[in-house]
């Protein structure tokens, strides 16, 4: 088994081993991952967070051996909670990193920082600050950044500032949790989800105070959240159908 870890700041995940395929997702820096197959140009690789697999590009990642990926699986995430900081390399040059970012890696990487960090889990209460953070992101299929996010990496990001896991997707999500058979017995930081019209579920978003959603639909944005589902508070109309409530933590 082989395995490696994101030494840019962000870099894409994609369905196929080609740069005109879909983004699934987004390695960000400090992530490591097992390499499942490895191609002349290509890696397909399962995320060590998450699970989730995709196909990176073998000049966007380093390599790492056994032990180092041991060692980053068995120890507390320490995570960047700046818009956007630097690291240093060993030749004294910058590298831009994002809010979210891993920094366990350094050392393997032989970088350093001085910025701001968060580590261990935190209360549930600072759920809908570390929301706020991303408030205005314009969305990206598959992104998991502030500069380009979808719903899922939203509620992710915000999860995994405060010490907590969630899988990738908004379907996966779903399985997680308690499930909740009223607004009214939600918290604020519970997950609400909405499906199609095939029964498949299609989004989340994050449970405020006063029938409020923080989600990301054009980008990370405030709406009304009732028992039929998302009200959109500028085109005065719902634009999500809810399905199930999941109290996670």
């Amino acid at each position: 088994m082989q395995y490696g870890v994101c030494n840019l700041s962000m870099v894409p995940l994609r369905l196929e081993p080609t740069d005109k395929s879909e983004l699934v997702s987004q390695v960000i820096y400090g992530d490591f991952f097992k390499v499942l197959e490895q191609r002349k140009y290509w890696s397909k690789i399962r995320l060590a967070f998450d699970g989730y697999e995709g196909w990176i590009d073998n000049k966007q990642y380093q390599d790492i051996d056994e032990s180092q990926y041991a060692s980053l699986d068995t120890s507390s995430p320490k995570l960047s909670i700046d818009l956007v900081e630097f690291i240093q390399d060993e030749k004294h040059q910058l590298h831009p990193i994002l809010l979210g970012t891993s920094l366990n890696a350094l050392s393997i990487l032989n970088h350093s920082h001085d910025g701001n960090i968060v580590e261990g889990v935190l209360s549930k209460n600072n759920l809908i600050e570390t929301a706020f953070l991303y408030l205005n992101s314009p969305y990206l299929w598959g992104g998991k950044t502030p500069f380009g996010i979808d719903c899922s990496g939203f509620t992710q990001m915000v999860y995994k500032l405060n010490g907590y896991k969630l899988l990738r997707d908004a379907s996966q999500q779903a399985t997680q949790g308690e499930a909740l058979s009223f607004i009214e017995e939600s918290e604020p930081g519970d997950l609400a989800f909405f499906d199609n019209d095939e029964g498949t579920i299609i989004h989340v978003g994050i449970i405020m105070r006063d029938n409020y959603i923080i989600h990301a639909h054009g980008k990370v944005r405030i709406d009304r959240l009732d028992h039929y589902g998302i009200y959109n508070v500028d085109k005065k109309s719902h634009t999500h159908k809810l399905r199930v409530i999941k109290k996670i933590i």
